[in-house]
Protein backbone atom coordinates (compact mmCIF):
# COMPACT_ATOMS: atom_id res chain seq x y z
CA UNK A 1 0.00 0.00 0.00
CA UNK A 2 1.21 3.31 -0.76
CA UNK A 3 2.62 5.00 2.75
CA UNK A 4 0.85 8.30 1.92
CA UNK A 5 -2.30 6.62 2.21
CA UNK A 6 -1.65 4.46 5.30
CA UNK A 7 -4.27 5.34 7.95
CA UNK A 8 -8.01 7.46 6.93
CA UNK A 9 -8.45 7.28 3.20
CA UNK A 10 -8.96 11.33 3.07
CA UNK A 11 -9.51 12.94 -0.18
CA UNK A 12 -7.04 15.11 0.20
CA UNK A 13 -3.29 13.64 0.52
CA UNK A 14 0.28 14.65 -0.15
CA UNK A 15 1.79 14.40 -3.57
CA UNK A 16 2.12 10.96 -5.12
CA UNK A 17 5.44 10.20 -6.50
CA UNK A 18 4.05 9.83 -10.13
CA UNK A 19 5.43 10.57 -13.86
CA UNK A 20 5.60 13.76 -15.90
CA UNK A 21 2.65 12.70 -17.65
CA UNK A 22 0.32 11.99 -15.17
CA UNK A 23 1.12 14.73 -12.92
CA UNK A 24 0.28 17.13 -15.73
CA UNK A 25 -2.94 14.58 -16.59
CA UNK A 26 -3.99 15.00 -12.80
CA UNK A 27 -3.44 18.73 -12.01
CA UNK A 28 -5.10 19.77 -15.27
CA UNK A 29 -8.08 17.56 -14.17
CA UNK A 30 -8.19 18.64 -10.24
CA UNK A 31 -7.74 21.96 -11.13
CA UNK A 32 -10.85 22.48 -13.33
CA UNK A 33 -12.42 20.50 -10.35
CA UNK A 34 -10.86 22.71 -7.28
CA UNK A 35 -12.38 25.76 -9.31
CA UNK A 36 -15.68 24.50 -8.50
CA UNK A 37 -15.31 22.69 -5.21
CA UNK A 38 -13.60 22.84 -1.89
CA UNK A 39 -10.63 21.09 -2.73
CA UNK A 40 -7.36 22.77 -1.04
CA UNK A 41 -5.06 24.57 -3.43
CA UNK A 42 -2.65 22.81 -4.34
CA UNK A 43 -3.76 19.21 -2.74
CA UNK A 44 -2.57 16.41 -5.13
CA UNK A 45 -5.62 13.29 -4.77
CA UNK A 46 -2.92 10.56 -4.70
CA UNK A 47 -5.31 7.27 -4.18
CA UNK A 48 -6.52 8.83 -7.50
CA UNK A 49 -3.02 9.51 -9.16
CA UNK A 50 -2.06 6.04 -8.23
CA UNK A 51 -5.35 4.62 -10.18
CA UNK A 52 -4.05 6.51 -13.11
CA UNK A 53 -1.14 5.30 -13.04
CA UNK A 54 -2.47 1.63 -12.73
CA UNK A 55 -4.72 2.77 -16.35
CA UNK A 56 -1.77 3.95 -18.09
CA UNK A 57 1.09 1.80 -16.92
CA UNK A 58 -0.58 -1.76 -15.90
CA UNK A 59 -4.05 -1.77 -18.41
CA UNK A 60 -2.62 0.18 -21.44
CA UNK A 61 -5.28 2.63 -21.36
CA UNK A 62 -5.35 5.35 -23.93
CA UNK A 63 -4.68 9.32 -23.24
CA UNK A 64 -8.02 10.05 -23.82
CA UNK A 65 -9.38 7.10 -21.96
CA UNK A 66 -7.64 8.05 -18.59
CA UNK A 67 -8.29 11.70 -19.25
CA UNK A 68 -12.24 10.74 -19.07
CA UNK A 69 -12.12 8.50 -16.27
CA UNK A 70 -10.28 10.95 -14.27
CA UNK A 71 -12.68 14.05 -15.41
CA UNK A 72 -15.21 11.51 -13.92
CA UNK A 73 -14.19 10.77 -10.98
CA UNK A 74 -13.06 14.55 -10.18
CA UNK A 75 -16.18 15.32 -10.95
CA UNK A 76 -17.08 12.83 -8.08
CA UNK A 77 -14.49 14.33 -5.35
CA UNK A 78 -16.60 17.90 -5.68
CA UNK A 79 -20.19 16.05 -5.41
CA UNK A 80 -18.52 13.79 -2.17
CA UNK A 81 -16.75 17.39 -0.61
CA UNK A 82 -19.93 19.14 -1.13
CA UNK A 83 -22.03 16.46 0.77
CA UNK A 84 -19.94 16.35 4.00
CA UNK A 85 -18.03 13.07 2.89
CA UNK A 86 -13.99 13.68 4.22
CA UNK A 87 -13.03 10.04 3.89
CA UNK A 88 -12.81 7.34 1.04
CA UNK A 89 -14.10 4.75 3.53
CA UNK A 90 -17.42 6.42 4.37
CA UNK A 91 -18.46 6.23 0.71
CA UNK A 92 -21.61 3.75 0.25
CA UNK A 93 -23.72 2.42 -2.71
CA UNK A 94 -26.57 5.04 -1.78
CA UNK A 95 -23.74 7.96 -2.62
CA UNK A 96 -22.90 6.41 -5.72
CA UNK A 97 -26.08 6.39 -6.57
CA UNK A 98 -27.16 9.84 -5.25
CA UNK A 99 -23.99 10.89 -6.96
CA UNK A 100 -25.59 9.38 -10.80
CA UNK A 101 -28.87 10.37 -10.31
CA UNK A 102 -27.37 14.25 -9.96
CA UNK A 103 -25.06 13.90 -12.86
CA UNK A 104 -28.42 12.78 -14.97
CA UNK A 105 -30.77 15.72 -14.20
CA UNK A 106 -27.81 18.27 -13.95
CA UNK A 107 -27.76 20.50 -17.14
CA UNK A 108 -24.48 20.78 -19.40
CA UNK A 109 -21.96 22.74 -18.14
CA UNK A 110 -20.12 23.68 -21.81
CA UNK A 111 -20.78 27.04 -23.19
CA UNK A 112 -23.59 27.39 -26.02
CA UNK A 113 -25.38 24.52 -24.86
CA UNK A 114 -29.06 23.82 -24.94
CA UNK A 115 -31.55 25.00 -22.31
CA UNK A 116 -32.52 22.15 -20.28
CA UNK A 117 -29.80 19.68 -22.43
CA UNK A 118 -28.51 16.81 -19.93
CA UNK A 119 -25.56 14.55 -20.24
CA UNK A 120 -25.75 11.61 -22.45
CA UNK A 121 -25.91 7.77 -21.88
CA UNK A 122 -22.51 7.61 -23.06
CA UNK A 123 -21.33 9.42 -20.20
CA UNK A 124 -23.30 8.84 -17.55
CA UNK A 125 -21.89 4.53 -19.14
CA UNK A 126 -18.51 6.49 -18.61
CA UNK A 127 -18.60 7.59 -15.17
CA UNK A 128 -20.25 4.61 -13.89
CA UNK A 129 -17.30 2.65 -16.02
CA UNK A 130 -14.61 4.91 -13.54
CA UNK A 131 -16.73 4.32 -10.62
CA UNK A 132 -16.30 0.75 -10.95
CA UNK A 133 -12.87 0.32 -11.79
CA UNK A 134 -11.37 2.77 -9.17
CA UNK A 135 -12.88 1.27 -6.33
CA UNK A 136 -12.37 -2.28 -7.52
CA UNK A 137 -8.48 -0.87 -8.23
CA UNK A 138 -8.44 0.35 -4.26
CA UNK A 139 -10.10 -3.00 -2.91
CA UNK A 140 -7.38 -4.92 -4.47
CA UNK A 141 -4.63 -2.74 -3.46
CA UNK A 142 -5.86 -2.50 -0.14
CA UNK A 143 -6.52 0.84 -0.21
CA UNK A 144 -10.39 0.23 0.59
CA UNK A 145 -11.61 -2.74 2.83
CA UNK A 146 -15.02 -3.25 0.71
CA UNK A 147 -16.15 -2.08 -3.10
CA UNK A 148 -19.27 -0.04 -2.66
CA UNK A 149 -19.29 -0.01 -6.59
CA UNK A 150 -19.81 -3.60 -6.47
CA UNK A 151 -23.44 -3.90 -7.11
CA UNK A 152 -23.36 -0.88 -9.37
CA UNK A 153 -24.91 -1.73 -12.74
CA UNK A 154 -24.10 -0.15 -15.85
CA UNK A 155 -27.00 1.83 -17.97
CA UNK A 156 -28.74 0.50 -20.77
CA UNK A 157 -26.06 1.53 -23.59
CA UNK A 158 -27.76 2.51 -27.25
CA UNK A 159 -25.71 0.88 -29.67
CA UNK A 160 -24.81 4.03 -32.72
CA UNK A 161 -24.48 2.81 -35.95
CA UNK A 162 -20.90 3.98 -37.52
CA UNK A 163 -21.74 6.76 -40.42
CA UNK A 164 -19.36 6.16 -43.58
CA UNK A 165 -19.36 8.33 -46.36
CA UNK A 166 -20.43 7.44 -49.97
CA UNK A 167 -17.59 6.29 -52.41
CA UNK A 168 -18.49 9.23 -54.60
CA UNK A 169 -18.10 11.26 -51.39
CA UNK A 170 -14.42 9.35 -50.83
CA UNK A 171 -13.47 10.74 -54.38
CA UNK A 172 -14.19 13.93 -53.84
CA UNK A 173 -12.87 14.51 -50.84
CA UNK A 174 -9.22 12.79 -51.86
CA UNK A 175 -8.92 14.81 -55.01
CA UNK A 176 -6.00 17.22 -54.43
CA UNK A 177 -7.14 20.99 -54.49
CA UNK A 178 -6.22 22.48 -57.51
CA UNK A 179 -3.59 25.02 -56.21
CA UNK A 180 0.47 25.19 -55.67
CA UNK A 181 1.60 22.62 -53.75
CA UNK A 182 3.26 23.11 -50.38
CA UNK A 183 4.07 20.96 -47.33
CA UNK A 184 0.97 21.42 -45.94
CA UNK A 185 -1.25 20.52 -48.62
CA UNK A 186 0.87 17.28 -49.59
CA UNK A 187 0.63 16.78 -45.47
CA UNK A 188 -3.19 17.37 -45.60
CA UNK A 189 -3.46 14.46 -48.80
CA UNK A 190 -0.98 11.72 -47.18
CA UNK A 191 -3.43 12.11 -44.12
CA UNK A 192 -6.22 11.58 -45.75
CA UNK A 193 -5.34 8.97 -47.81
CA UNK A 194 -3.41 6.69 -44.90
CA UNK A 195 -6.64 7.25 -42.99
CA UNK A 196 -9.04 5.98 -45.56
CA UNK A 197 -6.72 3.22 -46.86
CA UNK A 198 -5.77 1.78 -43.34
CA UNK A 199 -8.45 2.78 -40.91
CA UNK A 200 -6.38 4.22 -38.49
CA UNK A 201 -7.99 6.33 -35.33
CA UNK A 202 -7.22 10.09 -35.18
CA UNK A 203 -4.65 9.15 -32.12
CA UNK A 204 -2.97 6.60 -34.31
CA UNK A 205 -2.61 8.94 -37.35
CA UNK A 206 -1.46 11.74 -35.11
CA UNK A 207 1.60 9.18 -33.20
CA UNK A 208 2.60 7.39 -36.00
CA UNK A 209 6.49 7.30 -36.17
CA UNK A 210 8.73 7.68 -39.46
CA UNK A 211 9.97 4.47 -38.44
CA UNK A 212 6.63 2.40 -38.89
CA UNK A 213 6.66 2.94 -42.33
CA UNK A 214 7.06 -0.17 -44.44
CA UNK A 215 6.14 1.32 -47.97
CA UNK A 216 7.99 -0.80 -50.05
CA UNK A 217 6.60 -3.61 -48.54
CA UNK A 218 3.31 -2.20 -48.49
CA UNK A 219 2.56 -1.72 -44.64
CA UNK A 220 3.22 -0.11 -41.78
CA UNK A 221 2.94 -1.54 -38.04
CA UNK A 222 0.71 0.88 -35.51
CA UNK A 223 0.57 0.33 -31.47
CA UNK A 224 -3.35 0.98 -31.15
CA UNK A 225 -5.67 0.67 -27.91
CA UNK A 226 -4.39 -1.14 -25.39
CA UNK A 227 -0.76 -0.77 -26.56
CA UNK A 228 -1.55 -3.61 -28.99
CA UNK A 229 0.83 -3.69 -31.90
CA UNK A 230 -1.02 -4.52 -35.51
CA UNK A 231 -0.07 -4.77 -39.22
CA UNK A 232 -2.13 -2.64 -41.57
CA UNK A 233 -1.56 -3.14 -44.95
CA UNK A 234 -1.37 0.13 -46.96
CA UNK A 235 -2.76 0.70 -50.80
CA UNK A 236 -0.82 2.21 -53.86
CA UNK A 237 -2.42 5.68 -53.55
CA UNK A 238 -1.60 6.08 -50.30
CA UNK A 239 2.37 4.74 -50.74
CA UNK A 240 2.23 7.60 -53.58
CA UNK A 241 0.90 10.45 -51.23
CA UNK A 242 3.25 9.33 -48.58
CA UNK A 243 6.17 8.77 -50.44
CA UNK A 244 5.50 12.42 -52.19
CA UNK A 245 5.08 13.88 -48.52
CA UNK A 246 8.27 12.74 -47.44
CA UNK A 247 10.53 13.62 -49.93
CA UNK A 248 8.80 17.38 -51.17
CA UNK A 249 7.11 18.23 -47.71
CA UNK A 250 8.11 16.70 -44.27
CA UNK A 251 11.66 17.84 -44.97
CA UNK A 252 10.47 21.29 -45.28
CA UNK A 253 8.52 21.12 -42.10
CA UNK A 254 11.07 19.68 -39.88
CA UNK A 255 12.42 21.99 -37.54
CA UNK A 256 15.55 21.62 -34.53
CA UNK A 257 14.02 19.49 -32.27
CA UNK A 258 11.19 18.36 -34.28
CA UNK A 259 9.86 14.79 -33.05
CA UNK A 260 9.81 11.44 -35.19
CA UNK A 261 6.31 11.48 -35.65
CA UNK A 262 5.10 11.19 -39.09
CA UNK A 263 2.87 14.37 -39.98
CA UNK A 264 4.52 17.66 -38.58
CA UNK A 265 2.19 21.36 -38.24
CA UNK A 266 3.91 24.07 -40.28
CA UNK A 267 5.91 24.69 -36.83
CA UNK A 268 7.59 21.18 -36.86
CA UNK A 269 5.92 19.94 -33.98
CA UNK A 270 3.96 16.41 -33.17
CA UNK A 271 -0.36 17.12 -34.47
CA UNK A 272 -2.54 17.11 -31.36
CA UNK A 273 -5.57 15.43 -31.89
CA UNK A 274 -7.99 18.69 -32.54
CA UNK A 275 -5.51 19.96 -34.71
CA UNK A 276 -5.56 17.11 -37.47
CA UNK A 277 -9.48 17.17 -36.75
CA UNK A 278 -9.69 20.96 -37.89
CA UNK A 279 -7.83 20.34 -41.23
CA UNK A 280 -9.86 17.01 -42.11
CA UNK A 281 -12.76 19.37 -41.94
CA UNK A 282 -10.81 22.17 -43.78
CA UNK A 283 -10.37 19.78 -46.46
CA UNK A 284 -14.06 18.55 -46.47
CA UNK A 285 -15.25 22.07 -46.80
CA UNK A 286 -12.98 22.73 -49.99
CA UNK A 287 -13.94 19.20 -51.37
CA UNK A 288 -18.03 20.86 -51.37
CA UNK A 289 -19.39 18.12 -48.92
CA UNK A 290 -22.36 18.95 -46.92
CA UNK A 291 -22.07 16.92 -43.97
CA UNK A 292 -19.70 17.33 -40.75
CA UNK A 293 -16.75 15.03 -41.47
CA UNK A 294 -14.70 13.56 -38.83
CA UNK A 295 -10.98 11.69 -39.35
CA UNK A 296 -13.42 8.66 -37.19
CA UNK A 297 -15.71 8.73 -40.76
CA UNK A 298 -12.88 8.05 -42.57
CA UNK A 299 -12.26 5.15 -40.28
CA UNK A 300 -16.03 3.70 -40.71
CA UNK A 301 -15.62 4.29 -44.64
CA UNK A 302 -12.56 1.93 -44.93
CA UNK A 303 -14.32 -0.60 -42.76
CA UNK A 304 -17.66 0.00 -44.64
CA UNK A 305 -16.17 -0.29 -48.40
CA UNK A 306 -14.03 -3.76 -47.65
CA UNK A 307 -16.87 -5.53 -46.45
CA UNK A 308 -19.32 -3.93 -49.24
CA UNK A 309 -16.75 -5.28 -51.37
CA UNK A 310 -16.62 -8.70 -49.79
CA UNK A 311 -13.89 -8.46 -47.08
CA UNK A 312 -13.89 -11.22 -44.38
CA UNK A 313 -15.43 -10.10 -41.25
CA UNK A 314 -12.24 -11.23 -39.03
CA UNK A 315 -10.12 -9.96 -41.65
CA UNK A 316 -11.11 -6.12 -41.15
CA UNK A 317 -11.51 -6.48 -36.85
CA UNK A 318 -7.78 -7.37 -37.58
CA UNK A 319 -7.04 -4.29 -39.79
CA UNK A 320 -9.09 -2.07 -37.00
CA UNK A 321 -7.21 -3.44 -34.42
CA UNK A 322 -11.15 -4.61 -32.45
CA UNK A 323 -10.44 -6.48 -29.72
CA UNK A 324 -14.06 -7.86 -29.72
CA UNK A 325 -15.34 -8.75 -33.02
CA UNK A 326 -18.58 -7.77 -31.51
CA UNK A 327 -17.46 -3.98 -32.67
CA UNK A 328 -16.63 -5.18 -35.78
CA UNK A 329 -20.24 -6.69 -36.45
CA UNK A 330 -21.91 -3.13 -36.19
CA UNK A 331 -20.18 -2.72 -39.68
CA UNK A 332 -22.46 -5.53 -40.78
CA UNK A 333 -25.73 -3.74 -39.86
CA UNK A 334 -25.02 -0.54 -41.96
CA UNK A 335 -24.71 -2.95 -44.62
CA UNK A 336 -28.27 -4.31 -44.07
CA UNK A 337 -29.71 -1.20 -43.58
CA UNK A 338 -28.28 0.07 -46.49
CA UNK A 339 -29.39 -3.00 -48.44
CA UNK A 340 -32.94 -2.65 -47.15
CA UNK A 341 -33.12 1.07 -48.28
CA UNK A 342 -31.69 0.10 -52.10
CA UNK A 343 -34.71 -2.44 -51.79
CA UNK A 344 -37.20 -0.44 -50.54
CA UNK A 345 -36.46 2.49 -53.54
CA UNK A 346 -36.23 -0.12 -56.40
CA UNK A 347 -38.14 -3.18 -55.53
CA UNK A 348 -41.29 -2.92 -57.55
CA UNK A 349 -42.99 -4.53 -54.63
CA UNK A 350 -40.92 -3.18 -51.86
Amino acid sequence: MNEELAGPVTWVASPARIGPWEAFLTEAVFKHARRRSRIYAGAVQALLEDFLVHLRHERGQSDATQARYARALAGFVHWATEHGLQDWRQVQLLHLRAFLQHEYHRPLRIAHAQQGRRLSSETLYLTVSALRAFFRYAVREGYLPGNPAAHLTLPRRWTRLPRALSLEEIQRLLEPPRVVESPGLLCDQAILELAYASGLRLSELCQLRVEQLHLESGFLSVVGKGNKERVVPVGRKAIAALQAYLTRGRPKLVRKGSPGTLFLTQRGTAFHPTTMWRRIKNRARIAGLTRPVTPHMLRHSFATHLLQHGADLRVIQEMLGHASIQTTELYTHVEAARLREVHRRFHPRA
